[in-house]
C-alpha cells in the first residue's frame, strides 16, 4: 500500500503513514456501535476518523526502520567512559489490554570508538514504544538497537512506568510505578559498571 501523509488535527503536524485508513475508520464505527454508542450522533461523527488517524500515529513504530532512524548519526570517537542519557519520555500502548503506559527510560553505554547522535536515543525509544507493548520487552528492544547500532561495550536500559490498565481499570492502584531494565555486555558483567550507571540515575 502506498504512503499517504496525515494531518494530525489542531496541531498543524502531518506524517506519512501505509495504513489503511477508511479500513480502520470502518472497524472504529463499528466498534463504537457494539459498546453501545451511535456513531452518527453529533459528537461521535468525525471520531472514526480521528481515531483511525491516532492509531496510525500511536503504532507508527511498526513501519520504521533502525537504519533509517539513525541515518548516519554514528560518529568516530576517542574515550571509553560511560554515556548516560536520562529521562527519554516515552508513550505506549499495552499489548494485554490496549491502555496507554508511559514514563522514562533512562539509557547508558561505554563506547567502543564509535557514539551515537543524542537525538537518536529518543527516535530509537519511540520506534519500539510506538508499537503494542509490554514495558520488559521495550528494555530489551532498545538496548538490542543501540548494541546492534554502536557495538559498544556495554549497554545498560531502564525504563520506568506507569500503567493506565492498573489505574483505571482492575486494582485501580493511582500510584504505583514499573520498573524494568536490559544489561548488555559489561553493564551486565561486571557490577562496579552497573552500580556506576545506576548511581548516575539517582544522582539529580
Amino acid at each position: 500500500m502506498s504512503r499517504k501523509m496525515v494531518e494530525i488535527e489542531e496541531t498543524g503536524l502531518s506524517f506519512a503513514t501505509e495504513v489503511d485508513l477508511e479500513r480502520l475508520q470502518h472497524l472504529s464505527a463499528e466498534w463504537l456501535a457494539v459498546i453501545g454508542e451511535d456513531p452518527a450522533r453529533e459528537g461521535l461523527r468525525k471520531t472514526p476518523e480521528r481515531v483511525a488517524k491516532a492509531w496510525a500515529f500511536l503504532t507508527r513504530g511498526y513501519r520504521q526502520d533502525l537504519k533509517e532512524i539513525v541515518n548516519g548519526a554514528v560518529f568516530q570517537a576517542e574515550g571509553s567512559e560511560m554515556v548516560v542519557v536520562k529521562g527519554v519520555e516515552f508513550y505506549s500502548l499495552c499489548e494485554h489490554h490496549l491502555l496507554p503506559f508511559f514514563g522514562q527510560v533512562h539509557i547508558g553505554y561505554i563506547p567502543n570508538g564509535k557514539i551515537l547522535g543524542l537525538s537518536k536515543f529518543a527516535r530509537i525509544v519511540d520506534m519500539f514504544a510506538r508499537r503494542l507493548q509490554v514495558q520488559e520487552r521495550l528494555a530489551v528492544q532498545v538496548a538490542e538497537a543501540i548494541q546492534e547500532v554502536l557495538e559498544p561495550q556495554g549497554v545498560g536500559v531502564v525504563v520506568e512506568g506507569v500503567h493506565l490498565c492498573m489505574m483505571m481499570r482492575g486494582v485501580e492502584k493511582q500510584h504505583s510505578r514499573t520498573i524494568t531494565s536490559a544489561m548488555l555486555g559489561v553493564f551486565r558483567e561486571s557490577q562496579k559498571t552497573r552500580e556506576e550507571f545506576l548511581s548516575h540515575l539517582r544522582s539529580g
